[in-house]
């Protein structure tokens, strides 16, 4: 054992826009504690539960090989933990080298329970951007969920949660040369792009020999949705130089930035190299298609009598009382049905915004889609017109995928496969399927265990294995 955490759940009053608020915290710390160890530790982590609300922690984008209880989210892999309740997380990093990050993995509580994950050998300055809200985040989403619509945006972002974000450091390149842990080849950019649960390490020349520089995060969002559109800052500061120096500025790009976020995406390659390789499956055993849409369901107690709801292949994940994985390896029948679709019931013209279904219901339905060890996987992921196109960042638990393929419009299953990229696609654990457009994804079902396909609210399918 290398890497031992004790992780405190509390209430902690803390100051951020000139209020101050109680937030869930571990070790009354926001954003927690950094765990730091290396590839091929075993990391133990002792979580407390001090506060009113169940509690599990998800360990972002961490395979956890034969460690699938370990993975955190409730009721997938894991009963959450009870006000009162300890429980302690045991698993090991198995070929992952970078950034990764941990956060809480039940109701909104991740907007505060989250931190960096570093596995080294590279010793790493780690950034964490994420949003702020003045009111409870709880309330937040329970306001959301009686009225029906969204939830409301935050007041702040700090230097991640619901929105991609850009990052920019005035007067300097950022050589990137690592996504979501894993390897991609090194390349040059002044604006490097993240969606929520991404990770990007950058490595940053200080060429300037002194002075001070602005940092930015601020937000990218090419559809017509309401977000945060305001812009975190932070100081580049050279050693020597006096505080009353200037700051050198940088413009943000502008919030609807299509072009600079593409650009960003398309220069994420895979490093491929000898002792890195890209194992892309070449052949697959399940081509699966996936809409991604927003629907709207009755709500007899919501404003309008409707609630926005998302959905895969119109079907909303109805959350269970009794763990997915704990159903399976002890038979407890009822609480899931192994029927999830792998391809639309009912085809159509998905991002036309002219031409969309007149039903905007899902089905809720606790469906898992099942894999046989070892079986070669590819997943088209389309965003669809479905009240309005939206770019989803899309995780998939206890696996790496590759990134074959995107594009705009509908995936055109005979053409868009001749331009995939079968030799040194970049490889992650969390993509953005562009607004109104396709992302198609290659992983190997080597993990057993339930998994869950998730998007950047609670809400998908889990695989079951």
């Amino acid at each position: 054992v290398a890497a031992v955490l004790n992780g405190q759940v509390v209430l902690t009053n803390t100051s951020r826009l000139c209020s101050t608020k109680p937030i869930v915290t571990v070790n009354g710390q926001f954003p927690g504690p950094t765990l730091v160890a290396r590839e091929d530790d075993t990391v133990l982590v002792k979580v407390v539960n001090h506060v009113q609300y169940n509690m599990s922690i998800h360990w972002h984008g961490i395979r956890q090989l034969r460690t699938g209880w370990a993975d955190g989210p409730a009721y997938i892999t894991q009963c959450p933990l009870q006000p009162g309740q300890t429980y302690l997380y045991n698993f090991t990093l198995t070929g992952q080298r970078g950034t990764l990050l941990w956060h809480a993995h039940i109701l909104w509580l991740r907007a505060t329970v989250h931190g960096a994950i570093v596995i080294l050998p590279k010793r790493e300055h780690t950034l964490v951007l994420a949003e702020w809200w003045k009111s409870d985040v709880e309330i937040v989403i329970k306001e959301a969920l009686n009225s029906g619509g969204a939830p409301n945006i935050s007041d702040a972002h700090t230097i991640k949660l619901n929105e991609e974000l850009f990052f920019k450091i005035a007067g300097h390149k950022l050589t990137v040369v690592e996504v979501d842990a894993t390897y991609v080849k090194p390349f040059k950019v002044d604006t490097i792009v993240l969606g929520p649960g991404q990770t990007t390490n950058v490595l940053v020349t200080t060429q300037q020999g002194s002075g001070r520089y602005v940092v930015s995060v601020s937000p990218f969002m090419d559809a017509p949705i309401t977000v945060d559109n305001r812009t975190a800052t932070a100081i580049l500061h050279y050693t020597g130089t006096q505080m009353a120096a200037p700051v050198s500025l940088t413009a943000p790009p502008p919030i609807n930035s299509t072009l600079v976020a593409t650009k960003f995406t398309n220069s994420l390659l895979a490093l491929n190299s000898k002792e890195y390789p890209a194992n892309v499956p070449t052949t697959v055993d399940h081509s699966l298609f996936f809409t991604i849409s927003l629907g709207l369901n009755k709500c007899p107690t919501c404003t309008g009598g409707a609630r926005v709801v998302a959905d895969f292949n119109n079907v909303t994940f109805d959350m269970p009382t009794v763990g997915l994985l704990q159903a399976h390896y002890f038979g407890i029948e009822g609480v899931f049905t192994d029927d999830f679709p792998a391809n639309p019931a009912q085809p159509y013209d998905y991002t036309n915004t002219t031409a969309q279904p007149a039903n905007l219901a899902t089905q809720n339905g606790t469906r898992v889609y099942r894999l046989a060890y070892n079986d070669a996987v590819q997943l088209v992921l389309q965003d669809t017109g479905m009240i309005t196109p939206e770019n989803h960042p899309i995780h998939l638990h206890g696996f790496n995928f590759f990134e074959v393929g995107r594009g705009v419009g509908n995936f055109d299953p005979e053409k868009d496969p001749r331009r995939f990229n079968l030799v040194d696609p970049v490889e992650r654990n969390t993509v953005g399927v562009p607004a109104g457009g396709w992302t198609a994804i290659r992983f190997r079902a080597d993990n057993p265990g339930d998994k869950e396909l998730m998007g950047s609210i609670p809400l998908g399918s889990t695989f079951s294995g």
